[in-house]
């Protein structure tokens, strides 16, 4: 099997670049909205658009083959969905994830490229931009932040244990569910939210953190990071335990991928709770 680490390498350096574009935008932006496939609305900005087309005028150089995914497109009226071979090499681009913290000025998001080999997540980076760090992993190469190799956590949930969840919790009905009224209202678990989906997830692949949900984010909340917290060692499914990938890319139009990102005892232990507690 052909190894991943240049593709990886140039990923990075994507992201880097993006980076760079939107750390130069940071707090310089206005709030635009777009109306997502629910028709609720969401936060964009140009510096989105502008780290997107970066991103994608670097893979079209070296990668004329491969598909394209991407929250953004040029009108900001639906997303990019360039995918000739649904089942073949296709890339996975959130420009800023956590647009709502850039526009606000909380220095918490990353520009995600993620890489999906006949569905499955074989390559990730996550750039936690103004940190100036790098989350990175290709299948067999390791996970890596920066220069260190990551591993989740092994141990089970303790009283230290920190676990995260994005903002939107509710379900379809507009509901909170019962596990996530629970562990707000414990302190056993130190619970946190970060405001950026990758950030929370790769933050389970460094060891950081035992766990992170998503509820509501979408495929490039997922690809990237997945890539990431699998090659570390964790467990990356959907909220009923059930594998996210592969991944089948036909027709994808921004539907919603909830996920569960842990280390394998802790996994065990937050699904239990999700389902005991709907």
């Amino acid at each position: 099997m052909m190894s991943l680490a240049h593709d990886l390498q140039y990923a990075a350096e994507l992201a880097r670049g993006a980076g760079q574009i939107v750390r130069e935008k940071y707090g310089k932006v206005e709030r635009l909205t777009k109306t997502n496939a629910a028709s609720s609305q969401e936060a964009v900005t140009e510096a989105d658009r502008a780290s997107q087309r970066y991103i994608v005028a670097g893979l079209r150089r070296r990668f004329a083959e491969d598909g394209i995914i991407g929250e953004e497109s040029e009108t900001g009226e639906s997303i990019t969905f360039d995918c000739p071979n649904p089942m073949g090499r296709n890339w996975v681009i959130d420009p800023i994830d956590g647009t709502n913290n850039f526009v606000g000025g909380l220095g918490m998001f990353a520009v995600c490229i993620g890489l999906l080999d006949q569905g499955n997540p074989v390559l990730g980076v996550v750039y936690d931009v103004t940190r100036d760090q790098m989350y990175a992993s290709a299948r067999d190469e390791g996970a890596w932040l920066d220069n260190r190799r990551l591993s989740v956590q092994k141990q089970p949930l303790g009283d230290s244990s920190i676990v995260l969840f994005t903002s939107n919790v509710l379900d379809k009905n507009g509901r909170t569910p019962g596990w996530a009224v629970r562990w707000i209202g414990q302190t056993r678990w130190k619970m946190r939210i970060l405001g950026s989906a990758a950030l929370e997830a790769v933050t389970v692949a460094s060891g950081v953190a035992h766990g992170a949900v998503t509820v509501n984010g979408k495929l490039w909340d997922a690809a990237a990071p997945a890539a990431v917290v699998l090659e570390a060692g964790g467990l990356f499914t959907d909220l009923n335990g059930q594998a996210i990938f592969p991944f089948d890319l036909r027709n994808y139009t921004g539907a919603k991928v909830p996920y569960l990102a842990a280390g394998p005892a802790a996994h065990a232990e937050l699904l239990r709770e999700i389902q005991d507690h709907p």
